[in-house]
């Protein structure tokens, strides 16, 4: 049976300074490919998952990203304010009361990927809440575009395990996609962290798992990067 998520984050409180001048003024989650804001291609992922009720962390130009979702209304949003940038999993944590203690998607606010089949519904049928505590969506490096890092999880056995210091590269990206069930935060840190420590637990705890994308993915973190996905990103 098919655990049934209701719920999803989207975090958007990161500056985004990689990006140099375009978020001097603009959030970068409202940086535009093919005049569509990136925040919606993720808002559009979750839309068409059934989801309706979405928290959006914000911090740096937080209104403006609040007046662009105001406008859609297959969403209801509500926004987790940060005085400073608590980074992925301090954000998260501090949005967790929204979850009432149910798993959820959580989602990073730059990507845009395309896709033959739904990768969020590829992520909830293989979602098991009684094994797993974090479901990752990985990407093969090959199909991955604007990302200057060299992987970061092997599949081994059927399960990912993370690119260690002295392996030069690895064969999947995480893709800025995940279900997370809120009893991992358990004796998380307090204040800004990265997820990058619950997922190293989950590993450790063998409550790790993934799924591979099938398309192409792109991060568009640099203006380089936008301009590559403005030139293969068919416009909708």
């Amino acid at each position: 049976m098919l655990t049934e998520i209701k719920k999803a984050m989207i975090l958007a409180a990161g500056r985004g300074t990689r990006m140099r001048s375009l978020t001097e003024a603009t959030p970068k989650p409202l940086i535009k490919v093919h005049q569509k804001a990136l925040i919606n291609y993720v808002a559009d992922k979750i839309a068409a998952q059934g989801i309706k009720e979405c928290v959006v962390n914000l911090c740096y130009l937080g209104d403006q990203i609040k007046k662009e979702l105001s406008k859609r209304q297959d969403i209801h949003f509500v926004y987790s304010e940060e005085e400073e940038a608590l980074e992925t999993g301090g954000g998260i944590k501090k949005a967790l009361p929204f979850f009432q203690e149910a798993p959820f998607f959580a989602l990073n606010s730059d990507p845009v990927w395309t896709e033959s089949s739904p990768s969020l519904q590829k992520m909830l049928n293989a979602y098991d809440e009684e094994k797993m505590d974090i479901l990752l969506l990985l990407w093969p490096v090959e199909h991955v575009f604007g990302h200057s890092g060299k992987g970061d999880y092997f599949i081994e056995n059927g399960v990912p395990r993370r690119k260690r210091p002295d392996e030069e590269k690895a064969p999947f990206v995480y893709a800025g996609a995940q279900i997370l069930h809120p009893r991992i935060f358990k004796d998380s840190p307090s204040g800004k962290f990265s997820l990058n420590v619950l997922y190293d637990k989950a590993e450790r705890n063998a409550r790790l798992s993934a799924v591979v994308g099938k398309g192409d993915w792109y991060h568009v973190g640099t203006p380089e990067a936008l301009a590559l996905a403005e030139q293969r990103i068919p416009a909708s």
